[in-house]
């Protein structure tokens, strides 16, 4: 039956919190830019990736090992020896955007299960069926900017898998096209592996409230009680017309609890919840409602309704602790 629970492990305790409140699968990466949550304390080294396998497989559960970054000309053997690394381990699948590097896997390791990242941007069954028919892909996550009947046609036309992001923050730029960090700090996040890099991040105090900065551009000031979040372009505030707002993206999460039986019905394999980059305390809660809705769907998809308590707990993990159903749910359609 669809709809596997699919979520993110961004260290070895994040993994077994996942693992041990219901996840199907797991997502990770290595502990450097070949994966797009590329942040200091992050991801994993060889020996840990061994453990979390190790951990998940004795529970029955799979790991999926995101190499979703593009890799430049004179890095080109960073990436393949990646590729290299997830199949000596053996990783139930690889994750990856880059076509060079998808070709190098069925070259070399034609045992690997391949997936189609969401940083490959794929947006249509033509795209997803290319890479199909190229290398042999086998799951495809897709952008969080169609609507369900855009993603029920893909389903329709496509033998490939289908993965819906179903819950965490939002990315106002197309997955695997962004510009606006690189626009700041001089470095993309498709290849360096991350947005908003930790060392070009500044945070100061001052008589006006807590200031952030990428780069040295200001991109948001704090009141006392004030939560801040982290910064990223997209989502700071500036002043535009004499009045200070989110110009470009307001900080929330998506949250598609509510559209499951019409996922379940069209046949999607799996749902994705985004936050490698969170707390283990994020992953093991977000993981617990999530499994028990995807449980309770499955049992009953006409009378399913997300319970209150299932929605409170999942608006205090929300960024701006508000949700949204995004791209997904277009009314006026």
């Amino acid at each position: 039956m669809p709809l596997d629970l699919v979520c993110p492990a961004g260290s070895l305790v994040s993994l077994k919190a996942a693992v041990d409140n219901g996840a199907d699968a797991v997502y990770m990466g290595f502990r450097d830019n070949t994966n797009a949550r590329a942040f200091p304390g992050l991801n994993f080294d060889e020996a840990q990736a061994a453990e979390g396998l190790r951990y998940a497989r004795d529970r029955g559960r799979k790991v999926l090992l995101a190499l979703n970054t593009y890799p430049q000309s004179d890095t080109w053997t960073r990436w393949t020896g990646a590729v290299d690394r997830a199949a000596k381990l053996g990783m139930d699948a690889i994750i990856l955007a880059d076509p060079g590097l998808m070709r190098y896997a069925v070259k070399h390791h034609p045992q690997l299960r391949l997936h189609l990242s969401v940083q490959g941007s794929a947006t249509s069954y033509e795209a997803v069926n290319f890479y199909r028919e190229h290398f042999g892909v086998q799951r495809a996550v897709l952008p969080r900017v169609l609507s369900l009947p855009q993603v029920e046609n893909v389903v329709m036309h496509t033998d490939v898998e289908i993965e819906l992001f179903g819950f965490g923050g939002l990315c106002v730029m197309v997955e695997g096209r962004c510009l606006l960090s690189s626009y700041c700090t001089g470095e993309s996040p498709n290849s360096a592996g991350v947005c908003s890099p930790a060392k070009a991040v500044q945070w100061k105090d001052t008589p006006t409230g807590l200031e952030s900065r990428l780069n040295g551009v200001l991109l948001d000031r704090y009141g006392k009680d004030e939560k801040a979040g982290y910064p990223t372009l997209c989502k700071g505030r500036f002043e535009v017309g004499g009045e200070t707002y989110y110009a470009i993206e307001e900080p929330t999460s998506l949250n598609t609890l509510d559209l499951l039986p019409e996922m379940l019905k069209m046949g999607i394999a799996a749902i994705k919840i985004e936050g490698r980059q969170r707390s283990p305390a994020y992953v093991a809660q977000v993981t617990k409602v999530w499994r028990a809705a995807i449980d309770a769907v499955k049992k009953d998809a006409v009378d399913f309704k997300p319970t209150p308590a299932w929605q409170a707990e999942l608006n205090k993990l929300s960024e701006g602790q508000s949700h949204t159903l995004g791209a997904y749910h277009r009314p006026w359609k």
